[in-house]
Parts: structure tokens; sequence; C-alpha cells
């Protein structure tokens, strides 16, 4: 029997968009959980309790019925009701739906199924603190500004108003009941209800949001769980046009089946602030969207996270994609902000629209302390054009690639020797400014942070790759053999650096970095795994890479850690210190592919598949521990993690991907398929993937000798080659 993981307090999460819902098994509402209800990155309610005749009632189930929604069901605890009549347990049933869409819509329903008439109150006490997001993750709750509230007893609405310094929130309660008009009373409505046997009593009380003034329009249909929000219907056209995977492995299935759900859950619109002068709608059509980072702490727009996620999942859908070059090239930076480390052509890192963001206290409006977005946005490009080879589509985002690439060139390499390196200039900007960017992420072998700038090894291999991927594009899409030349060389010297400057002898990998003394960071991570991934290294130290990366001090069984267990500062249980992450895993995983280290592809990917089975529901979180895997253990979480996580339902996609080595050229009409498919997974098929304009079906099995067959649609308009 598989072990069942949970991953964080075992509160019921729904999303949508930028709203999220963290409440306890019971609806309940503490603020000093890191609960409550947030959009536009404010904590609108920060408290919520449910009492029948002064008792809590009682739990019996509760669970999501889908991103957006869930139910509780409830019964009573035996009390004296208000007319002093004995109610035996059991006698009752509540039940509570909550719907989100730019809102929230509750809906009750009380049902007496004693054999006499019940008599009580049912009161419902809701809280506002109106707290910053970023205030609420690290549990510093400060009250800033003001909060009124005013009842208007004709209308049974409850206004919570929050002011400060012009940043304004608010959300209105509106209730409309079955019986008696509700009262507002110590923080709180209480509605007095008689129940004859059998007789049922309704309210449905929805939660408006008031953001800068207006008034969101909160779903007004009641007791509809699956299909009340508009804006869950709007994921129906995406699904419809999103690939669909069945394999002959039912654990397999079940992972890729919910990494699927999560990231059409994790879709969100580019919410920007007043701030920034663009008609988003000018940019961003109706079909377009692009992934949330992750809930419940980065439901925002993160250029980083939007790219990867949307570079593991072109095979599924390249609308991802899509969306998120677009909106990334609306907040690209034109001009220098030291504050924001804010420069020409650079992409951004973070969006926030909350109290700290909108006053200026934190530099998220956007924040562009991330080096690797910028690259990522031009790999991106490059990548889609090979699934869609939509020339007016690379007309539009060219000149942001252009951008994107002189700030490489310029800020990127700000000393001019070839290499890229990182430093903040914001006094409150992130230390470290690759993937792993927690401040202590990146450390000499002794354990002492490195002096800035700082060059990570990805961060070279990464433009590498952006730089060959869009030579390619200015080959094929527009014929500029001496523009692509150009930075074929480019990228040619720049992997040249990497191996001169980068190898490390000793350990058989790659440096991690070099400090600002252009010193090695001499640090056994996985960082150097990226290299493969990106294509930027030889072959014969490819070879040598891969074997360092499963000596037991890096593979725990689990997956790669991110950092050695032999180094000084190795801890399990951190965040970037010898954790596994799965995203980074499978990167990994298909740099090995592209070297031709199959059996190492496979075993990477029979981990992260065994670690899925472990966790609730199949879902791979952004991260877990690095304790070593023997034989009764299970992957240990991460407390904090987030989970539903972009990166890591993508990685589950990106592993199906990967097994099958697919090489679409949308441009000539052609799609290669070099399989290495494990004898636990000898059969996928993919229904409906999209190449340019084509829609094809496809089978690939492994046979008895380990060779492969294709079974191919029988109207595909495009050309499958099969190697292997």
């Amino acid at each position: 029997m598989k072990a069942r993981i949970n991953v964080g307090p075992v509160n019921q999460v729904t999303h949508l968009d930028d709203e999220i819902l963290i409440s306890e098994p019971n609806g309940r509402i503490s603020s000093n959980r890191q609960q409550g209800y947030f959009i536009a990155d404010t904590r609108l309610i920060s408290g919520y309790r449910l009492r029948i005749a002064r008792n809590p009632p009682l739990l019996l189930n509760s669970s999501a019925v889908a991103e957006n929604s869930g139910r509780f069901e409830f019964t009573n605890e035996r009390f004296i009701d208000d007319v002093g009549i004995e109610v035996p347990e059991s006698s009752l049933h509540l039940e509570l739906d909550r719907v989100l869409g730019r809102g929230v819509h509750e809906d009750y329903e009380l049902t007496n199924f004693s054999d006499r008439s019940v008599t009580l109150i049912l009161e419902i006490s809701i809280e506002s603190d109106f707290a910053d997001l970023f205030d609420v993750k690290e549990n510093r709750l400060l009250r800033r500004g003001l909060i009124n509230s005013s009842w208007d007893a004709d209308k049974s609405i409850l206004l919570n108003v929050f002011t400060h310094d012009g940043f304004v929130r608010a959300v209105q309660f509106e209730a409309t009941t079955s019986g008696d008009p509700p009262v507002y009373a110590n923080g709180g409505l209480s509605f007095p209800i008689i129940l004859a046997p059998r007789e049922t009593w309704t309210t449905c009380l929805l939660w408006r949001p008031i953001i800068s003034g207006e008034s969101l329009p909160t779903i007004e249909t009641c007791h509809d769980l699956l299909s009340a929000s508009n804006e869950s219907n709007m994921a129906e056209p995406w699904i419809a046009d999103s690939t669909k995977f069945t394999t002959s492995n039912a654990a397999v299935n079940d992972a890729v089946r919910q990494a699927l759900d999560d990231l059409i859950g994790l879709r969100m619109r580019l919410q920007i602030p007043d701030t920034v002068p663009i008609k988003v709608s000018e940019i961003l059509t109706e079909d377009m969207w692009l992934p949330a980072a992750g809930v419940p702490w980065f439901v925002s727009v993160f250029g980083r996270d939007a790219l990867i996620t949307s570079l593991q999942a072109l095979h599924v859908s390249y609308k991802f994609a899509e969306g998120s070059l677009r909106a990334l090239s609306v907040l690209q930076a034109t001009d220098t902000d030291d504050s924001r480390d804010m420069q020409p052509g650079k992409i951004q890192h973070e969006l926030r629209r909350g109290e700290l963001a909108e006053l200026g206290l934190i530099p998220h409006t956007p924040y562009y302390g991330t080096h690797d977005a910028t690259p990522l946005f031009v790999l991106t490009v490059a990548s889609t054009w090979d699934w869609h080879a939509n020339l007016e589509e690379i007309d539009m985002l060219r000149p942001h690639v252009e951008a994107a690439l002189a700030w490489v060139d310029r800020d990127g390499d700000a000393d001019g020797d070839g290499i890229q390196e990182y430093a903040p200039r914001s006094p409150s900007g992130y230390f470290n400014q690759g993937w792993k960017d927690n401040g202590q992420a990146i450390l000499h072998g002794d354990g002492s942070l490195p002096k800035l700038p700082i060059a990570t090894c990805e961060n070279q291999g990464l433009v590498v790759a952006a730089k060959r991927g869009w030579a390619h594009v200015l080959e094929q899409a527009y014929g500029e053999t001496l523009a692509a030349q150009k930075l074929y060389d480019q990228a040619d010297h720049l992997a040249d650096l990497i191996e001169k400057r980068f190898f490390w002898e000793e350990q058989n990998t790659y440096y991690l970095g070099l400090d600002g003394d252009k010193r090695p960071i001499e640090s056994v991570t996985s960082n150097a795994g990226q290299l493969l991934y990106y294509g930027a290294i030889h072959k014969e130290r490819a070879d040598l890479l891969a074997k360092r990366l499963f000596e037991q001090d890096m593979w725990s069984g689990w997956g790669i850690r991110t950092l050695s267990t032999e180094h000084p500062s190795y801890n399990p249980f951190s965040y970037q210190l010898g954790s596994v992450w799965p995203h980074d895993n499978v990167l990994i995983a298909a740099g090995f592919r592209r070297y031709g280290f199959d059996e190492e592809a496979q075993r990477i990917a029979k981990a992260m598949f065994d670690a899925s089975e472990c966790f609730v529901y199949h879902r791979l979180p952004e991260l877990f521990s690095g304790l070593i895997r023997d034989p009764g253990s299970f992957p240990v979480q991460y407390l904090g993690a987030n989970v539903p996580q972009a990166w890591a339902a993508g990685s589950v996609v990106q592993m199906i991907s990967m097994l099958l080595g697919l090489e679409a050229n949308a441009h000539e009409g052609i799609l290669k398929v070099s399989p290495a498919l494990p004898p636990w997974l000898p059969s996928v098929t993919l229904s409906g993937l999209s190449l340019g304009e084509n829609r094809l079906d496809l089978t690939v099995e492994r046979t008895e000798t380990a060779n492969h067959r294709l079974i191919s649609g029988p109207d595909n308009p495009v050309k499958i080659i099969l190697y292997g």
C-alpha cells in the first residue's frame, strides 16, 4: 500500500485567477493561521466562524469539488434550542457550498430531520483585516490604515472598508434568506430560524470584493458548484484545444490527469496596476492565459515561472506560451529604475497589486530582479515558433526579443567579459536572481556567501540556448542567415567559456558559479545538470556530469538534490540547499535525453512518478525534502511548499514529451519522435496534439526488443518521423 502524503496544513483551498480562499476543513478561517480570502494580493476576509445555537456545527465531511468551489457537510451535537427543547445529536443537516468567481457565493441549506420543531439562531461571524499577502506569508501582521464597517438593515448588506494613503479595498456582504432577515451585531450576522420537521431553511451570502472603488460582479447563481462561474466555463476552449494523454500505466495516468487539472486551474488573466498605461485587451485575446506560479503565495505574474511552465507544456497547448509571451512583452522594461532592478529590455520577475506594492513599500510594481527571465523569454519565443510557425505572432514579438537580447549583451554582462552575472541594484532587491533565488541558495564550498556579482553556471547555458534558438528562427522564418550566424558564433563562444571557466575537474561537474572576484564557487549542486537541458556542454563532459549527479551525495532515490549532502550547508528540509525540486529534475532528465543518456532520464522519471503516487491526489508539490529513499520511506514534505504549483504540474507533462522525444518543426510540417519508453510505461497515446494549425493523433509502443513502433492517426496531416 502506498503512503498518502499531505503537503502543508490540512486546509481546504480553492482558487480562481488571482483569488484564493484558504480555510480549515470545517470552513473556519483564522487570521493567525495564514488563512483567508485573498484577491489582488490583499486578504479581504481574515476570520470566519459558523455557529448553530451558539455551538460550532459538527463536521461530517468537506472537499473541494472543483478548483474554484467546495462543499462542507455538517450535522449538530446535542443542544437545547431557544425555547428550551432538547435537540438530539445528528438531528440537523447543514450544507454549505462556496464558489469563487470575482468574489464568493455561499449557499447555506439547513434541514430539520427531527420529529419536532426547532428554534435557533445561526450565526456567521466575519472579520476583515485587509492584510497584504506578503505580511500574511511572513506572519508580520501590521495595521497601517483604518477599517470602517457599516450595516444596511433594510438591504441586509454589511460593508467593510479599508483606507490607507489612497489605497482602498473593501468587501461587501449581501444576504438573501428564505426566513426572517439577519441582524448584525458583535461583528457577525445572526439568522433567526424556526424549522418544522423535514423543513429546510436556505440563505445565500455574497462576498463582493471592491477593488479601487470598483465592485466586482460576483456569481449570482445558487447551488451550482461546477458550472456557476463564467470564468470556469472559459476553461472549456482551452481544454478542447489541449492534447489528451493516455498511457498504459494507471499511476502515470492519475499524475498526468491531476497535472493537467492543475495547469487549467492555475490559468489567470493579466491584472496590472493603473500605473502601467497599457491596454491589455489589445494584447491578450479571450483565449490567452498565463499560468499563476503557485497556490497560495504566488498567484501572480512571475516571469520565470510563466516561461518555464510554457516550455514544459508546449506539447499540451502553446496557448500558455502565447499568453505568457504577450503578457510579459507588455511588462518588458523600457527604462531604468534601480529601485526595481529595472533596465531596458529586461523581463519582469514579479508583479503585485496589494497595499505594500501600491504604496511603494516593496518594489513589485513590477519588480525586475531576475537574471534568467530575459533569456528565457527569447528561448520560449523560439521554442513556441517550432510548435506553431505563426509568423504574425513572431513579427509582433520580434522587437521584444531584440530588446531582450540587447539587455543580455549589455546589462546581463555588465563587465563585458562574455559571462552573464547578476547583482541587485535595489536596496530591497533579491540577492540571488537565478532560479535558486533564496538569499542563502548560492554558497561557497565553506558555506559563506559569494561576493556579488554572481555568475551561475546554468544562466550561461540558458543564454547559449536562447541565442541558438533565436538564430534558428531568423534562419527559418526570415532567411536572415548572416544575423543568425552571428548569434550562433556568440553562443559557441559562451559555450567555450563554460568549458574553460566553469568545469570542475576534481568533481567531474561544473562549478556552481563564479563570484564577484571571478573565483569559482566550489559547491556541487543540481545547477550543473541544467546545462544538459540547454545543450551547452561537450558530450564527453556530459557523460562525466551524468555519472556525478547519480552519486550518493546528490541522488536521494526520489530525485537529484539541489545540493550535495557533503556540503557543510546541506539541509534536506531547506528550500534550496538539499531539497528535491520536480521541475529541476525533469529539466535535467530532458537534458539526459538530449545527450543520449536514456536510462538516466528514465530513472528520474520513475522516481518522480513514484513520488507522485505517494502525494495526495498524485500531485507533485513545488519541492520536497532531500532525505534518502529506503525500503520503508516516502517523500517527506517541505513545509510551506506551494501546491498546486505551475512548475511541478508542468514537470509531469514534460516527462511524457521527454520520454517520447518529441521534436516539433511546424514550419515544415514535421514531428520527430525519438522515444525511450521504459518497461513500466510501454505505451503512450496523444490525441489532438497541435502542430501549427494541424491536429494529430499518435500512439507509441515499446516492443519486446526495446525498440518502438508508431501508430499514427489515419488522417494525420503532418509527417511523423520515428527514430529508434
